[in-house]
């Protein structure tokens, strides 16, 4: 997979010194759109109708009590590694290298999230630069239903990466426009959701932290349980695949038959 380094300062480790050598693959420019086959084929990002505040959006989401609210307990990944996982190398997980995680996961969902997005389904456009070195964009992709996992729908999301606070917000949009101004919609089969994904903790001792809020209506017992139900001993897939993908370390699990759920 090919390496690039944006214009715009991304690509600079999550505490704003130099570029580490965890900087993201495939990082955009932002005067380009990009499509999950990495096609060097890419057309001029478009204007977005209006701005949209994305951290304000989802704490108003979050705030009305008539949606359905889940939120994950943290994961110390540290902790989760020693206890049940084995490396080839020792290896200490850092928020540095958890954060470059999460930027790359945003552009490249189908490559960190394989269990729920299509593979060769993620594409972005409409790259734009924020103050303070955030950045944001719009991605569609083919995704798992909540509820019905064997089935799979069109997501359309706005994107917001705040490398200040590292936080990613995801706000799930019922119809975008595609590079050339055409209206693409989204999957009608669930409800609309917004996604956070952000990073806590020491830089030795990073927390993974992750909360989503669906536009219900009203409370969804369903829905929440979906999450109490998949909750497991291991690391999330996508850190997973981090460390084995972009740190080049082998990563085994132990044996947990008696372990209790830690995330």
């Amino acid at each position: 997979m090919r390496s690039e380094r944006c214009n715009s300062g991304i690509g600079e480790n999550a505490l704003g010194g130099e570029p580490s050598q965890y900087e993201r693959q495939d990082a955009p420019s932002f005067e380009k759109s990009g499509e999950a086959d990495g096609s060097d084929s890419c057309g001029e990002a478009t204007k977005p109708v209006n701005e949209l505040n994305h951290e304000e959006e989802f704490e108003k989401a979050w705030a009305d009590p008539r949606n359905t609210r889940v939120e994950l307990p943290p994961v110390d990944i540290n902790l989760v590694l020693a206890k049940y996982y084995r490396t080839n190398e020792p290896l200490t997980f850092t928020r540095t290298m958890l954060w470059d995680m999460e930027v790359k996961k945003a552009y490249r969902p189908d490559l960190y999230i394989p269990s729920v997005v299509l593979e060769g389904s993620a594409r972005y456009w409409q790259q734009r630069a924020a103050a303070n070195g955030a950045e944001s964009f719009v991605r569609s992709s083919q995704q798992r239903l909540w509820l019905e996992p064997r089935e799979r729908g069109s997501v359309l999301e706005q994107v917001f990466l705040n490398p200040a606070q590292q936080r990613a917000t995801f706000i799930g949009a019922a119809e975008l426009l595609d590079e050339d101004g055409n209206a693409l919609r989204a999957g009608n089969r669930q409800p609309l959701f917004h996604v956070e994904h952000s990073v806590d903790g020491d830089e030795s001792r990073p927390l993974n932290r992750w909360r989503i809020v669906y536009l219900t209506g009203r409370p969804e017992q369903k829905l929440i349980e979906r999450f109490n139900l998949a909750r497991q001993v291991w690391l999330r897939e996508f850190i997973e695949i981090y460390i084995r993908q972009d740190l080049g370390i082998d990563l085994t699990r132990r044996p947990s038959s008696d372990a209790k759920p830690v995330c």
